[in-house]
């Protein structure tokens, strides 16, 4: 299985976030500093993590992202579609999916 720049990018931000002991969240600035991305990159994945209900934010001066829900709940699976990618190619099922017509 191969990420993309993106789901990657999303993946460590997630796990930051969830890292985080910070009440109010980590601010884009924060995050971007700490995972060496830049500001741009970082606010965008950010903002399709919180479209799709794994992050939430809060604006002002205390505001950052925080999970929206605990970490044991978030499937790495269902990230990774919410960025855009895919677990595995069209074809894997038909080849690996053995006697089970599900996959």
């Amino acid at each position: 299985m191969k990420f993309s720049t993106q789901e990657e990018y999303g993946l460590r931000l997630l796990l930051r976030i969830a890292k985080s002991d910070s009440p109010n969240g980590l601010t884009i600035p924060e995050i971007s500093e700490l995972e060496g991305l830049s500001t741009a990159n970082v606010g965008k994945i950010l903002r399709m993590m919180r479209l799709a209900g794994y992050i939430e934010s809060a604006r002002g001066q205390t505001g950052g992202y925080k999970l929206k829900k605990p970490a044991d709940q978030i499937n790495v699976g269902d990230v990774l579609t919410s960025l855009g990618g895919k677990l595995y190619e069209s074809g894997f099922c038909d080849l690996h999916a053995g006697i089970e017509n599900i996959c």
